[in-house]
């Protein structure tokens, strides 16, 4: 595997890890993400990175069998160009069901 993209997989993997350290004191539920403008924004910009990544890796090996990796990568466009149409449930949604299949992926690729 090239060593750019397993730069990119660890960056994914770091963008996850922080996003999971967001709920390490607090409980992780909905209710508590969208009462926190700081939390969505920083899970926001985490998810940003998670899809800049993966579009970088597509395009440089679109062998990689990623779940989902489209859809991330257009998440990352929807947050970053539709900034105002932002939906924090669905936000929420790829944190809770996308997040965990993602990390044991990227975990698997680089050989944890």
């Amino acid at each position: 595997m090239d060593n750019e993209i397993k730069v990119w997989l660890f960056d994914i993997s770091n963008a996850i890890a922080e996003i999971e350290s967001f709920f390490s004191n607090t409980p992780k539920e909905f209710a508590n993400y969208k009462n926190d403008l700081r939390t969505r924004r920083a899970v926001e910009r985490n998810i940003e990175i998670i899809g800049e990544a993966l579009s970088r890796i597509l395009t440089r090996d679109s062998e990689i069998n990623i779940s989902n990796s489209r859809k991330i990568v257009d998440t990352r466009n929807r947050i970053i160009h539709g900034y105002d149409s932002v939906s924090d449930e669905i936000i929420w949604g790829i944190v809770i069901k996308h997040l965990p299949v993602l990390q044991k992926e990227v975990h698997s690729l680089i050989g944890d």
